[in-house]
Formats: structure tokens, C-alpha cells, sequence
């Protein structure tokens, strides 16, 4: 018999591990209907059953879409049974969560995870009597240990296969007598197995459900005020309040602690420096420093460290250029194909395309090194850290949840912002996440670094530091429009226990997302550069030029639109301007774009792409067009996810608007400010050192924007008195 069955539990109790343990590769990734929330389901391996990975959640009274999306699915999809994972070494809180899934009359395994921890620590859980407290089965787990497994299985299968519903945990004398009111109330307007849920959700005032049965909650006002007036508390208070005391009754008969050592834990001692005010943010950036001088290297003068990364990264590009490369274009010659298609070939897709998937190496031991720092439990710290800074900025330390999720992919960290309960904190960071360089930035990152900076991984941390800076800096000045004006939230986030990575998990992760950076090398980057090949080769008059890129139609329109980036420092070359546009598409666009141009054996000379760039872009200008293409409009993928988010063309319009003026204004002020530093406007063309000299244009234009900056962060807020309060209404704020 086929069955499904759904996943639930809190953030950080093993689920996603437990989730890949059932399914292995047996799984699917799309999107719940009417959401950008990702929906996995995956088929258990050796068994006809169909998992449902729900999203993490505390709660089944909807706060945030992840919560919504959860209790939709329980309510109406009927699932035939539920597995609730539960941290065993947190009880207490993961509880709340099983006693509102016991009402939902759903048949419910409960997978008391992390036994191994619990072992560790020396306390001993009564499983049967658990069992017996919440009447339904329990089945010790180790996730990550794959400890378990197997019992989970059977017990799931028994249990789906009969339909045995599990018996409520009740509350206290009173308040059972107001939830069987309000079952009599609801009636038949609601499942029988379902009533009791609705009835509860009713009693404690959940919004969606007293909008649904306004009259039955009319009904059942007097008798809540009056459980109100005795218990001197709010009904939704009272209920929590019920259900914790139940929880701590069932605790405290089922769980015998060891006792505990005066110091904490050694998560707890480890926390005491990791998240402490002094150390917190330099330890941040050395972990960030240690990442990326471990991938992309460092050099300081004569002294120089190749990094990893950049080792495997110069390989692989070897291995492209020769035997791929030159391979194909003998092959063309011997067979007389012609200059155009060995050019496309050759140059246009092998040169392209070659120069993205080069830098796959550092990007896959990127994500490794995110992927080990997520599953220790180091990201969650971070947060924790940060939001005594973004909270100086208008900002919650929750701003920061989606900009770490973005350093893989901006798409899924404009989607993260959907759990900041703030509508305007939540506005305010899917306009601002991708400033964080995502994964497909970091091969822009990586080849300026190379060419420019002399292989010094320390830039790679810098571009890091400037896309916070950015964000900070704009918590501050959207605040300050009436429609983003408020308070920011308060940050409330649970610091998981660090443990031992999964290996499994950690090498899935990586590979992942190294998958979805191959697939769009060979699919939008692909077509991407084809285009390109085919613009920089022939004339307007649809003429081959023969590879003389002066004369093609992408010269003439990059003639044109470089004027724009001349007081940034790199406007004089039309192949900088055009890399830049073509960037909007997929960032990596911009390597394609130059490997297709200038090809891996790029100069008159063959010196290389590195060194082609070199004559171009100074450290001044370099910094420019970093700073530009870093923190202007994301890839179409990640405006089409801001669209979602933001809800209107017109506002992404402007959030896009946005992007690009603080992009062009941060390469400005480095431009004209760095240009003034001896040595770092100047180029080497043929191995001659060519001095551009100060950019005086530029660095006025720099100190007139470093002006108005200081004023808008530093100029009153027009709408502090508003800040936390919303005392203006929805049609205000869509006039502002």
C-alpha cells in the first residue's frame, strides 16, 4: 500500500538529515502551489512511501509562510501520517510543537532524535512512558549516526496502515471544558477528526480561524472572558501557558538529567567567546579571512601563497586551453571548417564557456567551507553576533538569515526574507541581500583578483565587508522613506548545539550547488556567450570580421554606453562596459563575456586574459568595477524573485533603480578616492608601468557624494515618531 507521510518538526532538530537518510537520492525539489517556499519529497528508499519535507517551524498558529504553508498542507492535504522529529536534548520546546500535531487526529510517529547527545550528556529518557504520556509511538533516532532508521520505518508503515489516531494530550479541568464548547459550537462545520484542533485554534484566538468561524467564536466570547478574568491573563496566553505545563509534567516523569557541569556545556563555553561582544565580529572575519586565503591565496610584496582554489582553478584552465581548446581548433583546420564556425567553436563557446566553469574549483570548495560552517552550526552564531550591529542600522539580526543563505544563490536569499515578520524589514532585505556576493560572483571575484590584485585573497573578504557595509548603509536610508519607515524586530533565534558536520549532508550540499552552477554554465551562460561571439564577430551589415572585435556590433553599442562608466575608471574600454551589461544576466556572464572577447589565449602576445585585464584596470579602477557589478542589479533569476517578494513590477522597478545608483556611486568614491593613493592608478601595457595619474573629475564628483551620504545618514528621520507603530493606513503607505 502506497502511503505519505509528512515530515514535521522544529528548525535545527535533524530533520533535513533525517529527510536525506529516508530518501537518499530519491528526491524531488519544486515549489508549494502559490509559493516560492521549496517543497522536497522524496521516496523512501526499499518502500512504497512518499516523505513530504515540510519547512521548519515552532508552531502551527501561522506567523510567517513557512508556518502557513505547514498547516495548510496538515489540514488539507491529509497526509497519512506524520513523522515528528524531535530534538531529545531539547524537549521542552520541540514538545509545544508535538501537542498541537497530536490534535490534528493525524496518525503521528514521534522520532526522539539526537539519542547519541542525550547519551553523552548522561540523561536517560523513559521512552515508553513518553510513549504512554503523548499516546503515540516513540522511536529513539541518531539521525546523523543513521541509528534508528529502520525501527522509524516500520513504525511509520504500522501506523499509516492502520489509521490508529492518537489520543490528545489534555489540558486542565477548565480549559478542556472551553475547547469542548467550542467543538460543539463548530460542529459539523469542521472534520470530526479535525475539531479539536479547530476548536483549540478557536479558543486561543489564532487569526485565520477566528476570521473563518467569526459567529462560533462569537459564541464562545463569554465563557473566554471568563477563563480570562480568572486566570488574569490573555486566552492565547493561558493556552501556552497549558501546554507548557503539560509539557514540563511529561518531562519531568520521562526524562532523568545527569547533573550538569557549572561551566555549561562546551557549546555554552564555546559560545561565551564566539558570540561575545568583544570578539564576535573579529572572529566572523577571521573565519571569512581563513575561507578565502585557504581558496584564492595571498600575496604580499615577493611573498606569495597559491591558495587551493586558485591550484585546481589553474589547472583546470589549462586542461580547457590545452588539449580542449587546441584540439578542437586543429581539428577545425585539418577538416577545412570555416573561420567563423572554428571562431564559435573555438572562442565563442569553448573560450566562453571554459572561462565560467574554470573557476568551478573555488566555488565548489567555497560552498564545502559554507556547508561545513551550517552544519557545525557556526551560521546561526553569526546572526546571533551580527544583530547588535544591524540593529544600530534600523536592521534585525534576522536581515542577516537571508544574506548568508544568499552567499550561495541570491534567488533562495531574496526568499529567505519572507521569515522577518516585519513587512518593512522584509521589504528592506529582499531589496538589499544581494549586495552579499553570491556563488556566481565569485568567479568575477576570483579573476580581478588574479589579474588586478596581484592574487590576494584578502579582496575576496573585503568585496565580502563591502556588500555588508552596503546593506547597513541602506537599512538607514530606506528606513527613512515613509512606506520602509519603523522599528526594527526584535531578534529571537535558537542557537543550536555545535556538533560533528555530516559528511553525507555536507557532500551533498556542496554538490548541489555546484550542479545548479554547471547547469546554468551550460544552459543561460551557454547561449549567453553564443550571442556575444556572434555580436563582437560580425558588422552591422552581418559581415564576418575575422575576429577584429573593433569594427563588430558590440563595439559600436559599448562605444556608445561607456561614456556612462568613464568617471568610474574603466569607461575608455567598451569590452569592460559591455561585460558589465551582459552581467545583469548571469554575473558569470562577465567572465564568458571576456573569455569570449579576449579568448584564454587572449593579446597580441598571448599573455592571457589575467593579463589583458591587468593593462586595463588599475587597483583604483579595479576596485570600481568591482564594487559596480557586485552591488548593482542582481541576474534576471534574482530580480524575478525580488518581483515576488516586493509584489509589483513598480516597486522592483525602483528596488532595481536603487541597486544600481548605490553600485555606481560606491565605484565612484573608490575610484576617486583610491586614485589619489601613489602607485594605485597605474597599469602595465607591454610590461611598461603606465601611470594614469590622479583622477581629480572623479575624486570631486567622490567627495560631493561622500557629502550627501553623511547628510541622508546623519539628516533627521522625517518618520522616527512613526517607528514601531503603524498609524497610518495601507493607502498611505501605497501613495508614498
Amino acid at each position: 500500500m502506497s502511503l505519505t507521510i509528512a515530515l514535521a518538526g522544529n528548525p535545527n532538530s535533524g530533520k533535513t538529515t533525517l529527510f536525506n537518510k529516508l530518501t537518499g537520492a530519491n528526491q524531488r525539489v519544486g515549489n508549494w502551489p502559490g509559493v516560492t517556499i521549496d517543497k522536497k519529497t522524496g521516496k523512501v528508499r526499499g518502500h512504497d512511501i512518499e516523505v513530504v519535507d515540510l519547512p521548519g517551524i515552532y508552531s502551527l498558529s501561522p506567523y510567517s509562510p513557512e508556518e502557513l504553508v505547514s498547516r495548510n498542507y496538515l489540514l488539507k492535504e491529509t497526509p497519512d501520517a506524520i513523522i515528528n522529529i524531535v530534538d531529545a536534548t531539547n524537549l521542552e520546546r520541540n514538545l509545544f510543537l508535538t501537542l498541537q500535531i497530536l490534535d490534528l487526529g493525524i496518525p503521528t510517529v514521534v522520532a526522539l532524535n539526537m539519542m547519541d547527545q542525550v547519551e553523552k550528556l548522561g540523561d536517560r529518557v523513559d521512552v515508553g512512558k513518553l510513549s504512554k504520556e503523548l499516546g503515540c509511538p516513540v522511536v529513539p533516532i541518531s539521525a546523523i549516526k543513521n541509528q534508528g532508521i529502520q525501527d522509524l520505518i516500520e513504525r511509520i508503515e504500522k501506523a499509516g496502515g492502520s489509521g490508529e489516531v492518537p489520543e490528545p494530550v489534555l489540558f486542565d479541568g477548565d480549559m478542556e471544558g472551553l475547547i469542548a464548547e467550542a467543538r460543539d459550537a463548530l460542529g459539523s462545520k469542521v472534520p470530526a477528526d479535525r475539531s479539536r484542533f479547530y476548536a483549540v485554534k478557536l479558543v486561543e484566538n489564532d487569526h485565520q480561524i477566528c476570521t473563518e468561524f467569526a459567529s462560533e467564536k462569537e459564541s464562545i466570547a463569554a465563557s473566554v472572558s471568563e477563563v480570562e478574568r480568572k486566570r488574569d491573563d490573555e486566552i492565547d496566553s493561558i493556552v501556552a501557558d497549558s501546554r507548557y505545563n503539560r509539557i514540563s509534567d511529561i518531562v519531568g516523569d520521562c526524562v532523568k538529567r545527569a547533573p550538569r557541569d557549572e561551566r555549561g556545556t562546551l557549546s555554552d563555553r564555546i559560545d561565551r567567546v564566539v558570540t561575545s561582544r568583544i570578539w564576535g565580529i573579529p572572529i566572523f572575519l577571521g573565519v571569512l579571512a581563513v575561507v578565502f586565503l585557504g581558496i584564492i591565496g595571498f600575496a604580499w610584496g615577493d611573498f606569495e601563497v597559491v591558495g587551493i582554489g586558485t591550484w585546481c582553478t589553474d589547472w583546470l584552465n589549462g586542461f580547457i586551453e590545452d588539449p580542449i581548446q587546441s584540439t578542437v581548433a586543429d581539428w577545425c583546420a585539418d577538416n577545412g571548417v570555416s573561420d567563423a564556425m572554428t571562431g564559435l567553436l573555438v572562442d565563442g563557446i569553448i573560450g566562453g564557456v571554459g572561462a565560467v566553469i574554470g573557476f568551478l574549483p573555488q566555488m565548489l570548495i567555497l560552498f564545502l567551507a559554507l556547508c561545513i560552517l551550517e552544519d557545525i552550526g557556526y551560521m546561526s552564531r553569526i546572526a546571533f553576533v551580527m544583530d547588535r550591529v544591524f540593529r544600530h542600522f534600523g536592521l534585525s539580526g534576522k536581515s542577516l538569515i537571508p544574506v548568508l543563505v544568499g552567499t550561495g544563490c541570491g534567488v533562495p536569499g531574496i526568499m529567505a526574507s519572507r521569515t522577518i515578520e516585519s513587512e518593512r524589514d522584509r521589504r528592506i532585505t529582499a531589496m538589499t541581500t544581494t549586495f552579499i556576493p553570491c556563488g556566481a560572483k565569485l568567479p568575477v571575484i576570483a579573476m580581478l583578483t588574479s589579474a588586478v590584485f596581484g592574487g590576494n585573497g584578502l579582496v575576496a573578504v573585503g568585496c565580502y565587508v563591502m556588500g555588508i557595509i552596503c546593506i547597513l548603509i541602506s537599512g538607514i536610508i530606506l528606513k527613512k522613506f515613509r512606506s520602509l519607515s519603523g522599528a526594527a524586530t526584535p531578534f529571537i533565534m535558537e542557537l543550536p548545539p555545535y556538533h560533528i558536520p555530516s559528511a553525507s549532508n555536507i557532500v551533498k550540499g556542496t554538490l548541489d550547488r555546484g550542479w545548479a552552477f554547471v547547469k546554468k554554465a551550460g544552459t543561460i551562460i551557454l547561449l549567453a556567450c553564443i550571442l556575444i561571439w556572434f555580436l563582437s564577430n560580425f558588422t552591422w551589415g552581418l559581415e564576418f570580421n575575422g575576429g577584429e572585435t573593433g569594427n563588430s556590433i558590440l563595439a559600436s553599442i559599448g562605444e556608445v554606453l561607456m561614456y556612462v562608466f568613464m568617471p568610474l575608471g574603466w569607461g575608455d574600454n567598451w569590452e569592460l562596459t559591455v561585460g558589465s551589461i551582459t552581467g545583469l544576466i548571469a554575473k558569470e556572464n562577465i567572465v564568458g563575456t571576456f573569455g569570449t572577447l579576449f579568448g584564454v589565449e587572449a593579446g597580441e602576445n598571448g599573455e592571457g586574459l589575467e593579463a589583458v585585464l591587468g593593462s586595463m584596470l588599475s587597483t583604483a579602477s579595479g576596485w570600481s568595477f568591482l564594487a559596480f557589478n557586485l552591488i548593482c542589479a542582481p541576474c534576471f533569476a534574482a530580480i524575478g524573485a525580488m518581483h515576488r517578494e516586493l509584489g509589483s513590477w513598480k516597486d522592483t522597478g525602483i528596488a532595481v533603480a536603487y541597486q544600481c545608483i548605490l553600485a555606481y556611486c560606491v565605484g565612484l568614491v573608490l575610484y576617486g578616492i583610491l586614485g589619489c593613493v601613489g602607485g594605485w592608478n597605474t597599469v602595465v601595457i607591454d610590461g611598461v608601468t603606465v601611470d594614469n595619474g590622479v583622477p581629480i573629475g572623479s575624486t570631486i564628483a567622490a567627495i560631493v557624494v561622500i557629502a550627501a551620504f553623511v547628510y541622508i545618514l546623519w539628516a533627521k528621520d522625517p518618520f522616527r515618531q512613526l517607528a514601531g507603530r503603524d498609524e497610518y493606513d495601507a493607502e498611505d503607505e501605497v501613495k508614498a
